[in-house]
Protein backbone atom coordinates (compact mmCIF):
# COMPACT_ATOMS: atom_id res chain seq x y z
CA UNK A 1 0.00 0.00 0.00
CA UNK A 2 2.75 2.66 1.10
CA UNK A 3 3.99 2.08 -2.83
CA UNK A 4 0.71 2.64 -4.15
CA UNK A 5 1.05 6.31 -2.59
CA UNK A 6 4.69 7.06 -3.18
CA UNK A 7 3.97 6.31 -6.40
CA UNK A 8 0.92 9.25 -6.33
CA UNK A 9 3.06 11.54 -4.68
CA UNK A 10 6.01 11.06 -7.34
CA UNK A 11 2.78 11.84 -9.74
CA UNK A 12 1.57 14.92 -8.04
CA UNK A 13 5.53 15.93 -8.11
CA UNK A 14 5.38 15.46 -11.86
CA UNK A 15 2.73 18.25 -12.04
CA UNK A 16 4.95 20.65 -10.42
CA UNK A 17 6.32 23.86 -12.22
CA UNK A 18 10.48 23.42 -12.14
CA UNK A 19 10.44 27.06 -10.81
CA UNK A 20 8.17 25.47 -7.91
CA UNK A 21 10.53 23.01 -6.74
CA UNK A 22 12.94 24.90 -4.10
CA UNK A 23 9.79 26.09 -2.47
CA UNK A 24 7.99 22.43 -2.65
CA UNK A 25 10.77 20.53 -1.16
CA UNK A 26 11.34 22.96 1.51
CA UNK A 27 7.31 22.36 2.56
CA UNK A 28 7.85 18.96 2.13
CA UNK A 29 11.44 18.80 4.25
CA UNK A 30 9.84 20.56 7.02
CA UNK A 31 6.51 18.30 6.75
CA UNK A 32 8.71 15.44 6.89
CA UNK A 33 10.75 16.67 9.88
CA UNK A 34 7.48 17.38 11.92
CA UNK A 35 5.82 14.23 11.42
CA UNK A 36 8.92 12.04 12.11
CA UNK A 37 9.41 14.40 15.23
CA UNK A 38 5.70 12.99 16.18
CA UNK A 39 6.00 9.71 15.67
CA UNK A 40 9.13 9.35 17.35
CA UNK A 41 9.09 9.68 21.47
CA UNK A 42 11.48 12.12 23.20
CA UNK A 43 14.33 11.10 24.44
CA UNK A 44 14.64 11.62 28.18
CA UNK A 45 17.61 13.62 29.18
CA UNK A 46 19.52 11.79 31.97
CA UNK A 47 18.57 13.16 35.58
CA UNK A 48 22.17 11.88 37.03
CA UNK A 49 24.07 14.39 39.10
CA UNK A 50 21.39 16.48 39.25
CA UNK A 51 21.38 16.97 43.08
CA UNK A 52 24.96 16.47 43.21
CA UNK A 53 26.71 18.50 46.14
CA UNK A 54 23.31 19.23 47.45
CA UNK A 55 21.85 18.48 50.52
CA UNK A 56 18.75 17.65 52.23
CA UNK A 57 17.90 18.68 55.90
CA UNK A 58 16.04 15.13 57.57
CA UNK A 59 13.56 18.34 59.35
CA UNK A 60 12.49 19.40 54.96
CA UNK A 61 12.23 16.10 54.53
CA UNK A 62 9.92 15.10 57.70
CA UNK A 63 7.48 18.02 56.71
CA UNK A 64 7.36 17.06 53.46
CA UNK A 65 6.53 13.75 54.54
CA UNK A 66 3.99 14.68 56.45
CA UNK A 67 2.10 17.04 54.33
CA UNK A 68 1.92 13.97 51.52
CA UNK A 69 1.35 11.51 54.35
CA UNK A 70 -0.59 12.81 57.19
CA UNK A 71 -2.68 10.14 58.49
CA UNK A 72 1.22 9.05 59.49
Amino acid sequence: MSQVYKEKILRDIDDIPVDMLPKFYKIVHLLKKELIRLYKPAKRNSLKGIWKGSEIDDRLFDEAKKSLFHYE
